[in-house]
């Protein structure tokens, strides 16, 4: 990784006509916006098919890609859709997206897209779309079978469907993929449409000198294809309840820790089988990015265990797994990758011993480096050039909205340390953020655009109502460009 620079910002949070961002004209024109601002990197959350909630995080698939930012116009110049059955009346707010409203407009779209590409006999796709389903089977039928079911059985959780579908019975299997086959299909075929559309969008950008950072979520989730299909890969009972979820202890989000809910892995059995389902995902992200975050990277040196069915995360104890090993496996196979370390949080020293070993920067955070009670490793002179550093993340608030509520020793202790303008707290962290040694710095879109806690992205452990922020074409503009090309320009972070 070299000194660069970049802007966070979720595909979904893109701006457009119907309701959500996509992977279409608009994020097109966000590249070329980067370009413009001499920015190297592009920066976001998870692309997975998200379920209730709406958080990247919780997906029903480590690997499927989320149908909703499918791009309906790129659809029209397929011939799958006239441009005449595109909502030309919606009314979608243009600062968050309606989950639901999308869903509700865009599936029989979909769906509608599906029946023409079938019924034709003749389309340029057809060839890529039978290779796509050819490469990607291992994944790609246990997912578009456990979304088919899930139709079926009003989107219940899976430990809710009858008993020969929830344990897989072989002839319940047999006999559902027979009578399902066509939601089945619907579902591969989105997911072509997703992977199709995304590798565009990723190919223009690296043509024109942008890489992907992508977001690896270190759990799946318990409503999910790979937890019904693969039930082995988790600490299960034989009637395949959890024993124990995932979750991080109280911190500097939560008093009662966060209980995250997502099965926790088996890894006796991941070692047995040399640790192939990782490297098979590993694989799959570097697919769709250039570089790769894993998120909750000390959960590979040790997990919060907390036992299924409490309310809170109190009650849990640090699960030693043999991360480093499996990381090891994972170089082994695929060669060395360059991916970032989410070391937030409670990190101890054997945590960090392993993001060292691998030569993987880990994350500052600059809203953290200010407490004057303490000192702390997210001050800049504490830093080396192998760390990312961020104003903020997604789960942070806007650097605007935090700095009203800090308390008056933290806001001198910001002057006497570096040149702070208090009308403007949120470009002076993103000059700190340029100036520092790290070789990489990132701002949210949020803090580029000087917005408060309204456009704040996520608030751990506090659901529903988040990941809903978009920003609208009007509020990005050539002067943000030219002021973030000069300073990039100035500290070294420069496109060539």
């Amino acid at each position: 990784m070299e000194r660069s620079s970049g802007i966070l910002l979720h595909i979904t949070s893109l701006p457009g006509k119907y309701g959500i961002g996509t992977m279409g004209r608009e994020a097109q024109k966000f590249v070329d916006f980067l370009t413009d601002a001499g920015q190297k990197l592009w920066q976001i959350l998870p692309l997975g098919h998200t379920g209730y909630g709406d958080s990247p995080y919780q997906c029903f698939s480590a690997f499927a890609g989320n149908p909703l930012i499918i791009d309906l116009e790129i659809l029209v110049e397929q011939q799958l859709l006239q441009s005449s059955e595109l909502p030309v009346n919606e009314s979608f707010p243009d600062n968050m997206v309606d989950f639901g409203k999308v869903f509700e407009y865009k599936y029989p779209l979909l769906k509608k897209a599906h029946q023409r590409f079938v019924s034709a006999t003749k389309n340029i796709l057809k060839h890529q779309y039978e290779h796509f389903c050819s490469d990607n089977h291992w994944w790609l039928d246990d997912y578009a079978f456990f979304m088919a079911l899930k139709i079926q059985h009003q989107g219940k959780e899976w430990t809710k469907w009858d008993e020969p579908l929830k344990m897989r019975h072989p002839e319940a299997i047999s006999t559902y993929e027979q009578k399902l086959s066509a939601d089945i299909e619907f579902y591969r075929f989105l997911q072509f449409l997703f992977y199709y559309q995304w590798r565009d969008i990723k190919d223009y950008a690296n043509s024109r000198g942008v890489k992907i950072i992508g977001d690896l979520p270190l759990f799946v989730a318990f409503d999910s294809a790979d937890a019904w299909a693969n039930p082995e890969l988790f600490d299960f009972d034989k009637t395949r309840t959890p024993r124990t979820v995932a979750g991080v202890p109280p911190d500097y989000f939560s008093e009662t820790g966060q209980l995250w809910g997502n099965p926790v892995y088996d890894w006796q059995y991941l070692k047995r089988e040399n640790y192939q389902w990782w490297v098979h995902r590993i694989r799959a992200n570097f697919q769709l990015y250039d570089i790769l975050r894993i998120d909750h990277f000390r959960g590979l040196e040790a997990y919060w265990a907390i036992p299924y069915g409490e309310k809170t995360a109190v009650n849990g104890k640090w699960v030693k797994v043999p991360g480093e090993e499996m990381l090891k496996t994972v170089y082994e196979q695929l060669g060395e990758k360059p991916i970032i370390a989410e070391n937030l949080g409670v990190i101890t020293p054997e945590v960090e011993k392993i993001r060292e070993a691998f030569n993987m920067p880990g994350m500052k955070i600059l809203q953290f480096a200010f407490d004057s009670d303490e000192d702390n490793d997210f001050i800049p002179h504490n830093y080396d050039k192998n760390c990312v550093v961020y104003t903020g993340t997604h789960d942070n608030n806007t650097t605007t909205g935090w700095f009203k509520h800090i308390k008056p020793s933290d806001k001198q202790m910001m002057h006497d340390y570096f040149c702070l303008d208090e009308n403007d707290p949120a470009w002076s962290l993103i000059r700190l953020a340029w100036s520092t040694v790290a070789m990489i710095a990132i701002t949210p879109l949020q803090d580029l655009l000087r917005l408060g806690e309204e456009a704040r992205m996520n608030f751990p452990g506090k659901s529903p109502g988040y990941w809903k922020w978009r920003y609208a074409r009007k509020m990005l503009t050539a002067q943000h460009a030219k002021d973030l090309e000069k300073i990039t320009r100035v500290y070294g972070r420069h496109q060539a």
